[in-house]
């Protein structure tokens, strides 16, 4: 079962709304490069996302917090790759403590959670992994 992770730091360019919020978007662009990395890891190739079973969004995402995404396959198709994804704020600014100050969360906060389809053509896969995970 192919994993992946990334981790980032939003910045004052992906603050979309007042108040320095990131949109929500920002969150499935992230699953989207997840996503690649999951199908080149388990196919050598990046294939095409098709679209997701569900998304929810949790909890706000700002400008200066770091953001954790994971994603995994959880069930392999012919061509078809069915993946879970969850986005966690594992820091986040703290202007209290001064303007470059920052804190570690405790206990990270899931921002967003998916899961989504994607697909890679038999032609284009190069990996003979095609197995059916439960």
């Amino acid at each position: 079962m192919s994993k992946a992770l990334v981790r980032l730091r939003m910045s004052q360019a992906d603050a979309h709304y007042a108040g320095n919020l990131v949109d929500g978007a920002k969150m499935l662009q992230l699953f989207g490069d997840v996503a690649t990395e999951l199908l080149i890891r388990n196919d050598g190739d990046e294939g095409l996302f098709a679209g997701y079973e569900s998304c929810e969004f949790l909890a706000p995402v700002y400008a200066g917090d770091f953001i954790e995404v994971s994603g995994e396959i959880i069930k392999t198709g012919n061509t078809s790759r069915k993946m879970k994804f969850e986005a966690k704020k594992v820091i986040c600014p703290a202007p209290h403590a001064g303007d470059s100050a920052a804190e570690l969360l405790e206990e990270p906060i899931i921002v967003c959670r998916a899961v989504g389809t994607c697909v890679v053509p038999k032609e284009r896969q190069r990996y003979n992994k095609v197995e059916e995970i439960a």
